[in-house]
């Protein structure tokens, strides 16, 4: 019964664990998400920035797994290249550890404050605040867990019969690596299993054999969740595992040696798990950082890409659902989002050829319109016909999805007509723009395709909360586009040349960008209006 009781103790203890920090992470997110991704998004142009931006992106999210997870979408969408991509994983992989040495420090004492002063930020109404309150209290539920954690380990750290197993461990390592690798990718943290690790009193060698155990076993969950998605992003999450396996590997001999090494450190931070666990990662970093390129390289040619198969993409307007609006209504939400989809597709490959300074990515935006233009004339004429069985709310409906489909053709319009159009002129001049104007057309290009996604969920899903933080980001993009506007005029008044050649250019993209938030943000005012959260004009 006692050790039952134990058992339920140390689980509600890293229950405890995984909770506050999902909540850092929602906390975050919703705080500091698009910041974050556009971050995420401009820090790969070398290796130290893709590194550094892979460290802070965790460090905010509290998961290695979130950033691997953030990164392939960036690299499914031609944003960011292979072999940056990999460095920004060795970074997410030292902000993991650099979150354990922050938890583990002795910081317990302050929890309550922490929680109490989230608590209070988190039923203010801006997002920033209460996104900042909710990531306090997750991080004091953090840090009371390790508090429970060290006294529900204690009756195990003086039983005879867990010193018994550990012997067992320590005399078998490899099976202590897998052990603990089973735990970390049950968890889906390597953060809890270095935690639990270093509630216990164990050897050198064996404490970093379960630490090697957790980081091989923290790579494995993004391989799952990405097992389905395009080869780009299982090429991304399996590199990490086979880079962390090999790590595991070379070092588990010398864990002994490694454990001694640290010990013997003059001034010791922590425990030895959490400096082993940043030790090992540092190192990994350093070693595979140079050979990230050959990397990328080789799980290439292990995971080449699919040929096309030359199908047309599916089509959801039944000519037999009409004569049920509920289920027509549902097959014209579903072409809408797949209209989105391709909107979303001819943002990317713009954004791809203004980083490339090539416009052959342009030739499928071309033809991408087209189809954006054909489908939202299909929708529209498949609505009219709608069954006379429909009622009030299913003619509301369809004026909302046929709104919706309008303003996509419209950002369609605006994307080959206006960007694609000013990417190609500034390739065939060869134009280049300065560091500073190019990084604020990136970051607002990455503003864009996020308001996009968000528009496509508020459209499915329907959701005020959303709906409201949309609203909200609208303002943002209104004054980012009126801050870089204002930065461009003073380099061009301080003489810059490459502002002065590529002045109308800048102006014109970032109107254009503007315009298209503007269309997408649409998406919100039905849901808002409805709760009586808009008004009939911005003048005060």
């Amino acid at each position: 019964m006692a050790s039952l009781v134990v058992f339920f103790q140390i689980g509600g203890a890293v229950a405890l664990l995984l909770f506050g920090l999902g909540l850092v992470r929602d906390g975050v997110t919703t705080a500091f998400g698009l910041r974050l991704k556009t971050a995420l998004g401009l820090g790969t142009r070398t290796g130290p920035r893709a590194f550094f931006s892979g460290l802070v992106a965790t460090l905010g999210l509290q998961s290695s797994t979130s950033t691997a997870l953030l990164t392939a979408s960036f690299l499914d969408r031609q944003l960011m290249g292979g072999r940056m991509s990999q460095v920004v994983l060795l970074g997410a992989n030292v902000g993991t550890a650099l979150t354990a040495l922050i938890i583990s420090v002795g910081l317990g004492a302050i929890a309550p404050a922490l929680i109490l002063i989230g608590f209070t930020a988190s039923r203010r109404e801006r997002p920033v605040v209460s996104g900042s309150g909710r990531a306090l209290i997750g991080l004091g539920l953090m840090l009371i867990s390790l508090t429970l954690l060290e006294a529900a380990t204690t009756p195990l750290r003086e039983a005879s019969e867990l010193a018994a197993f550990l012997a067992m461990l320590d005399a078998a390592r490899p099976v202590a690596l897998l052990f603990a690798a089973c735990i970390a990718a049950v968890c889906s943290s390597s953060l809890a299993a270095v935690m639990l690790v270093m509630t216990l009193d164990v050897p050198a060698g064996l404490c970093v054999a379960l630490v090697l155990g957790a980081n091989l076993g923290g790579a494995i969950p993004p391989v799952l969740v990405t097992a389905k998605s395009g080869v780009a992003a299982r090429r991304l999450t399996l590199g990490n595992l086979f880079v962390r396996a090999a790590g595991c590997l070379l070092v588990l001999p010398l864990a002994g040696y490694f454990g001694a090494t640290l010990e013997r450190l003059p001034v010791p931070i922590t425990s030895l798990a959490v400096e082993a666990h940043l030790a090992f990662n540092i190192l990994l970093s350093l070693c595979v950082a140079p050979f990230a390129g050959l990397l990328s390289r080789g799980l290439e040619l292990l995971l080449p890409e699919p040929e096309p198969d030359g199908e047309a993409p599916p089509q959801w307007l039944d000519e037999q659902a009409l004569e049920v609006p509920l289920l027509a209504l549902g097959g014209a939400s579903r072409q809408a989002l797949s209209i989105g989809d391709d909107i979303a597709r001819m943002l990317d490959l713009t954004r791809l050829a203004f980083r490339r300074n090539d416009s052959s990515p342009l030739a499928e935006v071309s033809a991408l319109e087209n189809r954006v233009d054909l489908r939202q004339q299909q929708v529209k004429t498949y609505l009219s016909r709608l069954g006379r069985d429909a009622d009030e709310h299913d003619r509301r409906r369809a004026i909302t999805i046929l709104d919706y489909v309008i303003n996509l053709e419209h950002v369609g319009d605006i994307i080959e007509k206006g960007l694609a159009a000013n990417v190609r002129k500034k390739v065939g001049l060869q134009l280049r723009f300065s560091d500073a104007g190019y990084d604020e057309l990136d970051a607002m290009f990455l503003m864009t395709a996020e308001t996009l996604r968000m528009a496509q969920t508020i459209f499915m899903t329907r959701d005020m909360e959303l709906a409201r933080q949309l609203i909200q980001q609208k303002v943002e993009i209104r004054n980012r586009e009126r801050q870089s506007a204002q930065r461009h005029l003073v380099r061009l008044r301080e003489g810059h040349q490459q502002t002065r050649e590529t002045s109308s250019l800048h102006l014109d993209i970032l109107r254009d960008l503007k315009r298209i938030s503007a269309h997408l943000v649409a998406v919100a005012h039905p849901i808002l209006d409805e709760e009586g959260l808009l008004i009939e004009s911005r003048l005060r």
